[in-house]
């Protein structure tokens, strides 16, 4: 790979689809001869041909242009980073070639918009030089259609970067007489219109986004007056107006080979209502179901949201839908209904928006539009009439409505792109409703079906969903903090003491206990070993110093901050006692400690090279033909001889070798050399005499298949030895972290209850009445949790337990890309276990199995430090479903399982 686009590639943490397109581009643009278009006719047409040619030696399937200049595009599912592409190969063409002038060309006001921060915004988050450190110090400058006219002296630092609306680039002028593009119009820079400069850059190299917007003559002709050196069309639907496809396709990464990959886009779902028969149903019964059901997922991923972020110290992302309406009267409609009382009683008033040829030109309108990521943003509902433009870059799109119906399966492929991006990180997070996006096609679930099985359609990588019945659906809710065992001693504590107090006196407790707790989490680098040592008289007194810190640091923007603070620390003894003494009795002591699995490695063992084939290569006849010039039958053949021009032999297999992904050369080198030099002397064996330029030559011709027949031989003796663990410092015990739950309209259930009898209906309730874990409330994802759980809370040898939240352990596995969460933390009378519940089928599943290694893993490093410190030994245990049964005891199905 060349050193620039590997270079780019790491700073950039490009997507593998965009690297390979910017390795495509370093290949092409060595070819090219990066020079102004000859203004000549007949020199233009041989210009282009040449230039065509170098273009389909590297990828043939290229057929013009389309242009009267060299054109790359490269066609890119929306979502994958067509923008950060074009960051990447302005920033390879600038370090690699020194070209310093660039025109990015926007189709609307939206995107136009967009790209100036793209570009220009070093403080964006979605800059896209940032980590180039050559753009650091001097970054690019950006000239826009509102500022060319203010240019300065600094237009000859190193990089510019022009960015205009192609929508102004062919528009008369409306204040001047002469009718010109307004380009040249404007005054004029060193004597010449802004146009004609651009025109006469030697370097110009024009990057077109959203590309099949050029396609139309004037553009076509507009862009081509401009005789840049090398032009690229970004676009995610590669056709012209059309309907042709473009001709110079370079590279292509579709939206089916996105949700192929399954990394970089959201899982599509259709969803339909069980039961549903729309026989049953008037057309406008049929749109009020879709709508609220469409709003019953809507509510459903927002909390999912929310939970999600909150359990990973994440933003909230504040999610929407989209509904596709057939006309502007419909769409007017439906925003009346939505916020009408018809619809979960005017729920949603104030948080429509409708988008259309009527209503865009709104300016509030439009700053909502263009603000919907944010979540100062009310609005919750986008109602919309054909207006799904470039320029939609949201990432909170995630329940898709589509009204408008006549051809139900085209509509919803051509809606899908616009709702893919993902919100964190442009990355899946493994959570299924924060990385699933909904379409609710009740009416025509079936025609999208059949639709789905015929050829190669995009919807067949979209999975369907059956929402259930409206009377076993969560309706609404909210995320709420479980309230701890310590809290609760604390309340009841200080009102036995002061007797009942008030609301404000109970948030000041509650605001006190969690500043200690935060401090007992501090103090565990500072020479505390175990929760015993709390006790201690000098141990208390830094726990006060950091508490109080901590609730001046909490008030101090508070109007009353010295009041406040005051009523605060009067508290913060006592509770200090209370949460000490909790800590001690009924809180399990879990060491800090980080598991990272390093990357697996890979083993070429050594070995002697197979040379009984493929080794005996045919002498290269080199021959030189001349022909005469007024006499075609003056004709002969030169016998030709090889020269000195070749690398030699060894080195050019080497090279070959190591552009193999798996093949390092400083791990490799030793076996690389031999099995290269084996396979040289059994060429020269077959040859006898060979000249060193003649083998040379040999080498060159078949050096591909040669390393081929190599690297398979070295792919039999092959093996991948798992990483090991690595295991940073170890603090005796963690701040056990809030848990975030959502509490919906099914209410509560005391865990004594009997399970409920359609097992699917566990995850609906909130669990309570728990005595022995530090949470006082659970949600549970199976009958066989709250089972182990009711088991846990009921029997004897378990003194404390608990359900760990997520990134309560830092226990890494597949090499450090994952982290596991265990599922029980159990304390006896003699141990700390960690225990996995799972269905017996599944206990031998490769990657259960991978996990329960990092977690003894844990466990091993947790029990060397605590019998350095008095404490318990940990254990990790997998229990089979099948074990987990009311009736037995704790230890019986320790037993059972086989404990190791």
């Amino acid at each position: 790979m060349d050193s620039q686009v590997n270079y780019i590639r790491q700073r950039l943490s490009l997507r593998k689809p965009l690297a390979k397109a910017l390795e495509l581009t370093a290949r092409i643009t060595d070819k090219l001869s990066l020079k102004k278009p000859p203004t000549d006719p007949d020199q233009l047409e041989m210009f282009i041909a040449a230039e065509l040619a170098k273009v389909k030696s590297i990828v043939p399937t290229v057929k013009g242009f389309d242009r009267d200049f060299p054109s790359l595009a490269f066609s890119i599912a929306t979502g994958i980073g067509k923008t950060r592409l074009m960051g990447a190969i302005i920033a390879y063409l600038y370090l690699k070639k020194r070209i310093k002038h660039f025109f990015v060309l926007a189709p609307n006001l939206t995107l136009y918009e967009k790209l100036i921060k793209d570009f220009g915004d070093e403080s964006y988050s979605k800059y896209v030089f940032k980590g180039i450190s050559e753009f650091v110090a001097a970054p690019p400058r950006i000239v826009t259609g509102e500022t060319y006219n203010e240019r300065t002296g600094s237009l000859f630092s190193d990089v510019e970067i022009n960015i205009f609306n192609i929508s102004k680039f062919n528009k008369d002028s409306k204040e001047g007489s002469k009718g010109l593009p307004r380009m040249r119009r404007l005054s004029e820079y060193l004597g010449q219109s802004y146009f004609d400069y651009l025109a006469s850059l030697p370097d110009l190299v024009v990057l077109m986004d959203e590309a099949h917007r050029y396609h139309a003559d004037a553009s076509k002709r507009a862009i081509n007056e401009l005789r840049p050196v090398l032009g690229f069309e970004m676009t995610a639907t590669p056709f012209d107006e059309k309907g042709r496809a473009f001709k110079n396709i370079v590279f292509e990464y579709n939206l089916a080979e996105a949700l192929d990959d399954g990394l970089y886009v959201k899982n599509p779902a259709i969803a339909k209502a069980r039961n549903f028969n729309k026989d049953n149903f008037t057309p406008d019964e049929i749109e009020i179901i879709k709508l609220e059901d469409g709003i019953t997922c809507h509510e459903r991923t927002k909390l999912a949201i929310e939970m999600y972020a909150k359990q990973n110290s994440l933003p909230v992302v504040k999610p929407f839908i989209l509904v596709a309406c057939r006309d502007i009267s419909h769409a007017k409609y439906i925003e009346e209904l939505l916020q009408s009382d018809r619809i979960y009683h005017s729920a949603y008033k104030g948080k429509v928006l409708r988008i259309d040829s009527s209503s865009k030109k709104d300016e509030d309108i439009e700053r909502q539009f263009v603000a919907l990521e944010s979540p100062d943003n009310g609005i919750e509902i986008v109602v919309h009439v054909n207006m799904l433009k470039e320029g939609w870059d949201v990432n909170n799109l995630y329940t898709i409505i589509p009204l408008r119906a006549s051809n139900a399966a085209v509509l919803i492929e051509q809606t899908i792109g616009r709702g893919l991006r993902l919100p964190y990180g442009g990355q899946r997070t493994g959570n299924k409703d924060v990385d699933t996006l909904t379409v609710i096609a009740h009416d025509n679930f079936q025609k999208v079906i059949d639709e789905a099985n015929k050829g190669n359609s995009l919807l067949k990588r979209v999975s369907f969903i059956e929402l259930e019945d409206r009377d076993e659906r969560e309706q609404g809710g909210r995320v709420e903090n479980t309230p701890t065992s310590t809290e609760q001693k604390i309340q009841k504590q200080i009102e036995k003491v002061k007797g009942e107090i008030n609301e404000k006196s109970k948030q000041y407790v509650t605001q006190v206990g969690k500043a200690v707790e935060s401090a007992i989490s501090n103090i565990a680098a500072e020479g505390v070993g175990s929760f015993g040592d709390l006790q201690k008289k000098e141990v208390k007194q830094k726990l006060r110093e950091k508490a109080i810190a901590t609730i001046k640091e909490s008030v101090k923007n508070s109007l009353f901050a010295e009041q406040d603070a005051a009523e605060q620390i009067a508290q913060v003894d006592e509770v200090i006692n209370i949460v000490v003494e909790d800590y001690k009795n009924n809180v399990i002591e879990i060491p800090r400690i980080v598991v990272e699995q390093q990357n697996v490695k890979a083993i070429f063992d050594d070995f002697d090279l197979d040379t009984s084939n493929g080794y005996n290569l045919d002498e290269l006849r080199r021959e030189i033909i001349r022909q005469g010039f007024t006499d075609s039958t003056d004709f002969e053949v030169i016998a030709g001889k090889s020269g000195s021009s070749k690398r030699p032999a060894v080195e050019q297999l080497i090279v070959s070798l190591i552009d193999f992904d798996d093949v390092d050369y400083d791990e490799v080198s030793d076996l690389l050399y031999k099995l290269v030099g084996q396979a040289v002397d059994a060429i020269r064996s077959n040859a006898p005499g060979i000249s060193d330029d003649d083998l040379n030559e040999r080498v060159h011709a078949f050096k591909q298949s040669l390393a081929d027949n190599i690297y398979k031989q070295m792919k039999e003796h092959y093996r991948i030895i798992p990483g090991e663990f690595k295991i940073n410092k170890v603090l005796p015990f963690s701040q056990i972290l809030p848990q975030p739950i959502i509490v919906n309209n099914w209410g509560s259930l005391d865990f004594h209850e009997p399970v409920p009898s359609q097992k699917s209906a566990v995850v609906k309730f909130v669990y309570v009445g728990f005595k022995k874990s530090y949470y006082t409330k659970y949600r549970f994802d199976s009958s066989t949790e709250l089972d182990f759980a009711f088991i846990l809370e009921t029997n004897n040898e378990v003194l404390k337990w608990i359900r760990p939240v997520p990134n309560q352990f830092n226990i890494y596995w597949s090499s450090g890309a994952k982290k596991y969460e265990p599922d029980f933390i159990v304390e006896t009378a003699d141990a700390i276990y960690m225990c996995e519940t799972k269905a017996e089928k599944d206990v031998n599943d490769p990657d259960v199995q991978a996990k329960a290694e990092a977690a003894r893993e844990f466990c091993r490093r947790a029990s060397e430090f605590t019998a350095q410190n008095g404490g318990k030994p940990w254990r990790y245990v997998i229990i089979p479903h099948t074990l987990v049964d009311r009736a037995y005891s704790f230890n019986y199905i320790l037993k059972q399982a086989k404990l190791k």
